[in-house]
């Protein structure tokens, strides 16, 4: 099924935001890229605040179900899903997990740096994000046998964020491995207090 213009749109408006970023992000620059219309634009989406949006939504979507996927894929068992999170962080690190859009940090923590105010709808829309990525952790977590699953979850989401962060900040795709040993002491530090 070929894609709508709305999707061609939000696909578009991804790239372009996560790469230059929201505000810096025109929609004439968009809508050039798109091959889409302003009238079309605007039968869509009433301003560029609903397009932000939709492009966070859909790449919720996106990189929830690929590192989710990722994570599944890589191992039968809890303990190893929550280590294979930091294998699959260092595939985006390189730019290999998203075709077409390298790395450029993460859309959500770059939404929340735009748009600081925590009303906002797209800091929440990043809230919300970071938000079910710990309820799935502290499912794994819980799956694995720890006693605290919240508290670990929340650990290693920490771990994973300041992974994130060091990758794009200071260009150094290793910091998912570096993550990952660290993530490994306190998975089993976590489950032998059992």
């Amino acid at each position: 099924m070929p894609k709508s213009r709305r999707d061609d749109l939000v696909d578009t408006a991804l790239k372009l935001f996560y790469a230059g970023g929201f505000n810096a992000t025109g929609i004439d620059k968009i809508l050039a890229e798109s091959g889409v219309a302003k009238m079309t634009l605007y039968k869509h989406f009433r301003s560029k605040d609903e397009l932000i949006l939709a492009v966070l939504h859909r790449r919720d979507e996106q990189f929830r179900n690929w590192l989710m996927g990722e994570m599944e894929k890589a191992a039968p068992d809890p303990r190893g899903r929550l280590l294979a999170m930091f294998d699959a962080l260092g595939v985006w690190f390189s730019g290999r997990a998203f075709k077409g859009m390298g790395f450029h940090g993460c859309a959500f923590i770059n939404a929340a740096g735009e748009f600081g105010d925590h009303a906002h709808p797209a800091h929440r829309a990043a809230a919300e994000h970071k938000h079910s990525i710990v309820t799935y952790l502290e499912r794994l977590c819980s799956e694995a046998g720890a006693p605290a699953p919240r508290h670990l979850a929340e650990q290693l989401a920490l771990l994973k964020e300041g992974a994130i962060a060091t990758a794009h900040v200071r260009g150094m795709p290793e910091a998912a491995q570096i993550a990952k040993e660290m993530a490994a002491l306190m998975i089993d530090g976590a489950l032998t207090e059992v």
